[in-house]
């Protein structure tokens, strides 16, 4: 029992650590957004460029069975404040149900109405996402790529802001800051804000502060064609062709210009069978890129520093895969710790990354709000949702880990779009409406006999008065019993 029991903590241990590390160099990347967020540098004013002398550019809204956004999306970018006869709009529409024919619909209107609109239909839907950009890029007649995806409401001075940042000639990538239309909708919502914010805020400023690489976040952003050309094209052998894209166009040199005070308004999942569908595309996406890009990064002449935290940003998804790793092994360690002799007392060192992502989210959800409410509400709200936000990523790490080792093992699989309902207020419903999921998944069976597992480990814990992973089980517990329920509560059953 005691080799078992030493194997099994030593398993936790290294789980740990590699949370630990991880945590760590997210606080880093902290340092450098605190140390930088004030310089004139990164938060000048856009520059202006007269009308006459704007360039023409392609706007790509790429979109698949988006029945009740597509729309919307159109209105939107109908609304632009730049010359008419200075862009074009793509719609790259691969759906296969009645949104193909509102998308007729509305191209016809906008093109009576002077539009140099146009739509691209694909019979024959390979690379997904990215061979749908790929194919309009044939026709694209920009010097510039905008592209959003179908549930953004763009500002109407998108254009305007963003384009002249490319008289940088260095410049390849302006990437917009995602903000949130129904961030209040649930406590879905808020915790996807909450982990949001941090990627738009520390993740990407902090990486831009820092001279590190960074990304293209598939939407809401502006790609010089020549950078596109350049890098080698949109490539559909991952799941996140922005990530990959961006990072093979940085090993070309290119520069990624970060907005961070410029927001694009956006529609976040609103249940929990679209939400973990997004997560396994991203997940496994990271995954992906990991093993397709990490070598060239560690082969490139990269410094030192920048290999570091490119490495770390490509295995971010893993995170998920050491977490649940050391919530599985910790329970066996509550019946096994007292005869193992070990002085607990080492795994302080853990406290180390707690503190770190604490720091990191609070800076991201309090300090760099750029809502108007008062802070003292700020800080309440966060006390309140960081811990739920933590029992959910926990909760995820199931069905994100499945996605992680899919990833690394190179198993295939298709590109499973996000559904959105228009849902912008707390009086929207997304319930009877197409594209929710029909069938009770394994993984969310498994969940569930997940949060006995733990409510067992917090049990022995009581039991046995070993209080050392009470709290690590109750979040666990909480986080895959709310997971389990709501994926089953948000099935689209009649």
């Amino acid at each position: 029992m005691s080799i078992l029991g030493s194997i099994f903590l030593g398993v936790y241990v290294f789980a740990l650590g590699y949370i630990t590390i991880y945590c760590l160099l997210q606080f880093h990347l902290l340092y450098s957004y605190k140390k930088h967020s004030r310089n004139n540098s990164l938060t000048k004013s856009t520059p202006k460029t007269p009308d006459n002398e704007l360039p023409f550019v392609t706007v790509q809204l790429p979109i698949f069975n988006e029945l009740f956004v597509v729309e919307r999306l159109l209105e939107n970018i109908t609304q632009f404040d730049y010359p008419k006869d200075k862009f074009e709009i793509q719609l790259l529409d691969d759906s296969t149900d009645e949104t193909l024919d509102i998308s007729k619909q509305q191209v016809e209107k906008y093109k009576k109405l002077g539009f140099d609109i146009s739509l691209q239909h694909r019979v024959d839907r390979s690379g997904y996402k990215a061979g749908a950009l790929k194919n309009g890029m044939k026709s694209a007649k920009g010097e510039f790529i905008a592209i959003f995806d179908a549930d953004f409401l763009p500002r109407k001075d998108f254009l305007k802001s963003t384009i002249p940042h490319f008289s940088n000639p260095a410049v390849g990538v302006v990437q917009t800051r995602w903000q949130h239309i129904n961030q209040d909708y649930s406590i879905i919502t808020k915790l996807q804000a909450m982990q949001l914010n941090v990627h738009f805020t520390i993740e990407q400023q902090g990486r831009k502060a820092g001279n590190y690489l960074l990304q293209f976040n598939g939407t809401a952003g502006v790609w010089r064609r020549k950078t596109i050309d350049d890098a080698g094209g949109w490539e559909a052998d991952t799941l996140t062709e922005d990530l990959d894209l961006s990072y093979r166009a940085q090993l070309k040199g290119w520069e990624i210009m970060y907005l961070e005070k410029f927001g694009s308004p956006a529609e976040l999942p609103v249940e929990m069978n679209g939400l973990k569908s997004q997560q396994f595309r991203w997940m496994k996406g990271g995954a992906e890129n990991a093993r397709k890009i990490l070598p060239t990064v560690w082969k490139s002449d990269l410094s030192f520093a920048k290999k570091i935290h490119a490495t770390g940003h490509l295995l971010a998804s893993g995170i998920f895969l050491f977490v649940f790793i050391s919530g599985i092994f910790s329970v066996p360690l509550v019946f096994m710790f007292e005869g193992l002799g070990y002085d607990i007392g080492f795994l302080k060192y853990a406290l180390l990354g707690l503190f770190s992502v604490i720091a990191v989210y609070y800076v991201a959800n309090v300090d760099a709000e750029i809502k108007n409410i008062s802070k003292s509400k700020l800080i309440i709200k966060f006390l309140f949702l960081f811990p739920l936000f933590l029992a959910l990523s926990m909760g995820l790490s199931l069905h994100n880990t499945i996605a992680v080792l899919q990833g690394y093992r190179g198993k295939k699989s298709p590109f499973i779009r996000t559904p959105k309902f228009a849902i912008q207020n707390i009086s929207d419903s997304f319930r009877k409406k197409n594209y929710l999921a029909k069938k009770i998944s394994w993984t969310t069976i498994f969940e569930g006999i997940l949060a006995i597992y733990f409510a067992i480990g917090i049990i022995g814990g009581i039991y046995l008065n070993q209080p050392m992973f009470l709290i690590y089980h109750l979040l666990l517990m909480i986080g895959f019993g709310t997971i389990c329920y709501y994926s089953i509560k948000h099935l689209g059953l009649k």
